[in-house]
């Protein structure tokens, strides 16, 4: 299929299609006789295997290191599972963080909810920020 129909059926514009070649993401393909890309269909599936992954927050380098060799078109299954693995670990690991972070947020919330009566709202803020200094 040329780069018009991939683009299409990907949701991905041309340029994109031929960074993520340009990057070795997608195996480098033929050229016919008037110029234009053929790429197979193997191709549209690795795509959508790229858009996936970066939505799950993988790096381009990362997504080198899991995608199927762009010669013979097989899946290192090592790598990949330790790819997998290792990027589980970071969401978790950020999921965590998140947590935190919320909980933090919930507790000025509440901090600036319970002020004090006749209490000034920027001797509030004070009150509060000092309580997050110790």
């Amino acid at each position: 299929m040329k780069i018009g129909e991939l683009a299409l059926l990907s949701g991905l514009s041309a340029s994109r299609i031929r960074f993520y070649e340009a990057q070795g993401l997608i195996q480098q393909v033929q050229r016919s006789a008037n110029g234009y890309r053929q790429y197979p269909q193997q191709v549209l599936q690795t795509l959508q295997i790229i858009q996936c992954a970066q939505q799950a927050g993988f790096s381009l380098e990362e997504l080198k290191q899991l995608l199927p060799d762009t010669v013979t078109g097989a899946f290192k299954h090592d790598e990949l599972m330790v790819g997998l693995h290792r990027k589980i670990e970071q969401i978790e690991a950020m999921q965590r963080h998140l947590a935190q972070s919320k909980a933090q947020l919930q507790g000025l919330i509440e901090n600036i909810q319970a002020r004090p009566e006749g209490m000034a709202c920027d001797a509030n803020a004070e009150r509060v920020l000092g309580s997050f200094r110790h």
